[in-house]
């Protein structure tokens, strides 16, 4: 149990850290924010829990094919809010945007091949 705690912890304190610089320091946050953190989290508690160096090549491999999908949303955000009049509406579209693009994606990798 104290171990799910001290991951529980970690994991929301690098969220709750990038909000709190981004108040500050806008930049600064920016590329903390950018850095894989959560997947480098990700892989030390999956690989600290199962030892499977294996599952951890699979499950970067597929994480690399579905950060692409997600990247234009951080491009067309301050687009959407100006023309959509707001975060909210912005932030649904670019929501919708990109899962319209997980399953291009997902198509277009089975196309080639590309299993994950």
């Amino acid at each position: 149990m104290t171990y799910y705690l001290i991951k529980l912890f970690l994991s929301a304190g690098v969220i709750v850290a990038v909000t709190e610089i981004a108040k500050r320091n806008n930049a600064a946050a920016s590329i903390i924010h950018s850095l894989p953190l959560t997947s480098l989290l990700a892989f030390i508690w999956l690989y600290s829990e199962t030892k499977d160096s294996a599952l951890i090549g699979r499950h970067a491999f597929g994480t690399f094919w579905f950060v692409l999908p997600t990247l234009p949303m951080f491009l067309i955000m301050p687009w959407l809010i100006k023309k959509l009049g707001g975060f909210w509406p912005a932030l649904g579209a670019g929501i919708v945007i990109t899962v319209l693009l997980y399953f291009l994606t997902m198509t277009l990798l089975k196309r080639a091949g590309v299993e994950l």
